[in-house]
């Protein structure tokens, strides 16, 4: 089994601006529809009842708008790609109509997970601290998807007999964000008793627990994971609640979890076949990056990994060595950073995250030329690759090359449309390059998926004054902000 060894966490999760929070909160907005391609994915509804595919993704939409604006989210491509790897290795096993998922991770080190209505998954960071394996860590994703694909969140809504279930997307979207936050802003900004009926809606019930642990145990299963993290991850789970006394960790205050349960479950799970399933290096090299991003300061980072690479009889795996690279180029040991990352290079020289960390290393010492060599040699051998693509675009930039960076971010926009950051990087490389019609319509894309689509109007707009009325780009412009114009005149 991998170890990296844990660092002490002194980083307070932001609270969230109540300004911000009651905006997205008090009314829902319907999606843009003509960005519906740009949007959360809908899944047909289960056995029919009161909310209906479509509307579960409408309020996965406004839950995203809202965690956009308001959650300080980790933007890492590696942690992302990583994640979506997990994710999609289990979704095989899960009965959802639509495997599209929206993925989240949220800027925190407690330990938390959800699953939002719209195929939305949202971790923590400390979820990677907090399970030491990666059969631990797959366990929760499991047991988050066995929640969405048995449609708990939908069900216990069509409980409540509202008669107006998107009225109330709004509020669930604050209820969540608090959740996920550990703030209580949200709940603080909606009607007293409406609030306690959705924060109600969002802790699971038993039944629910105990279904949601079967269907990700065999999830698991047939993913070819070890069951057996799930139990394990739980005993987790009950140690720091005992740890904590009565602050109860954020993920159990919707996943209530008791000691018969966790046996209920270890029982379960050792009903399937054992099995010797060895984690994935790539998980241990994720979590030793959190572990850096997530220390009280870079230096007891580098003392840490340091002190534990000179422990006797330590196993010195990789990811400890990759940790300590990382905790260097966190300290601005930038030099220190490469040589190490070099020569874990050379014994494994296909390996994206060590190529991509050496260049952001290289970066870091402004050998801009080196690193573009680098992670065009890498983007040659994997066509497409998010972190190398991201990470040739911040070389571009840093090397002056505006226009080049434009191009790779542009990529990444075609790729992943729902990531509001490479928007915005997107508008940042066309304002370096004077492409003032490419800043205007990458903003205006920004602005659509903060749910702000007055300012995307505007930045639309302008783009479309300053294109000639012949060419052909005025058509697309065009095209745009009336999809825009219409969508806002829809909300109003």
């Amino acid at each position: 089994m991998t170890f990296v060894p844990p660092l002490r966490v002194l980083r307070p999760t932001r609270r969230l601006a109540p300004t911000l929070l009651l905006a997205g909160s008090l009314l829902f907005q319907p999606a843009l529809q003509a960005a519906e391609d740009n949007a959360l994915p809908t899944f047909g509804g289960v056995g029919g009842g009161l909310i209906s595919g479509q509307m579960e993704s409408e309020i996965g939409q406004q839950v995203m708008r809202s965690l956009r604006r308001s959650a300080d989210q980790i933007q890492d491509p590696l942690v992302h790609d990583y994640l979506e790897s997990i994710v999609y290795r289990l979704l095989p096993s899960v009965s959802l109509q639509d495997r599209s998922v929206a993925l989240v991770v949220i800027d925190s080190p407690a330990l938390n997970a959800f699953a939002v209505p719209g195929n939305i998954i949202g971790v923590n960071g400390g979820l990677f601290l907090n399970a030491r394996t990666e059969q631990q860590f797959a366990s929760v994703i499991a047991h988050e998807l066995a929640h969405l694909s048995q449609r708990h969140f939908a069900r216990r809504l069509e409980q409540q007999e509202t008669s107006a279930p998107l009225t109330m997307a709004g509020m669930i979207a604050g209820i969540i964000l608090s959740a996920v936050t550990k703030s209580d802003v949200g709940i603080a900004a909606i009607a007293g008793t409406q609030a306690l009926a959705v924060q109600n809606m969002l802790q699971y019930s038993r039944a629910n627990e105990q279904e949601a642990d079967r269907v990700g145990l065999e999830v698991m299963a047939d993913a070819g994971m070890d069951p057996r993290g799930m139990p394990e991850m739980f005993e987790i789970m009950m140690r720091q609640n005992r740890l904590q006394g009565n602050q109860v960790p954020e993920y159990l205050s919707t996943h209530p979890l008791s000691q018969s349960r966790v046996s209920d479950t270890r029982g379960r799970a050792e009903q399937y076949p054992v099995a010797d399933v060895e984690d994935a290096l790539e998980y241990h090299l994720v979590r030793a990056r959190l572990q850096v991003h997530y220390a009280r300061s870079p230096t007891d980072a580098v003392k840490a990994f340091e002190e534990y690479m000179d422990t006797d009889g330590a196993d010195k795996v990789d990811a400890a060595k990759y940790g300590l690279a990382v905790a260097y180029l966190a300290a601005d040991r930038a030099g220190e950073a490469e040589a190490k990352l070099r020569q874990l290079l050379d014994a494994r020289p296909a390996r994206i995250t060590y190529q991509v960390t050496l260049a952001q290393a290289l970066i870091a010492q402004s050998k801009t030329d080196e690193a573009r060599d680098l992670l065009q040699d890498a983007l040659r051998r994997n066509p497409g690759n998010r972190p190398i693509t991201a990470t040739l675009a911040e070389t571009e930039l840093k090397a002056g090359n505006a226009p080049r960076a434009a191009e790779h971010l542009r990529s990444l926009t075609r790729d992943y449309p729902h990531r509001e950051d490479y928007w915005l990087k997107l508008a940042e490389a066309a304002g370096q390059a004077r492409d003032i019609v490419a800043v205007h319509r990458a903003r205006a894309e920004y602005e659509i998926l903060m749910g702000d689509l007055e300012s995307a109007e505007r930045q639309l707009r302008q783009a479309q004054e300053k294109v000639p009325p012949d060419a052909p780009l005025r058509q697309i412009v065009t095209e745009r902000l009336s999809q825009v114009s219409d969508a806002l005149a829809r909300s109003r």
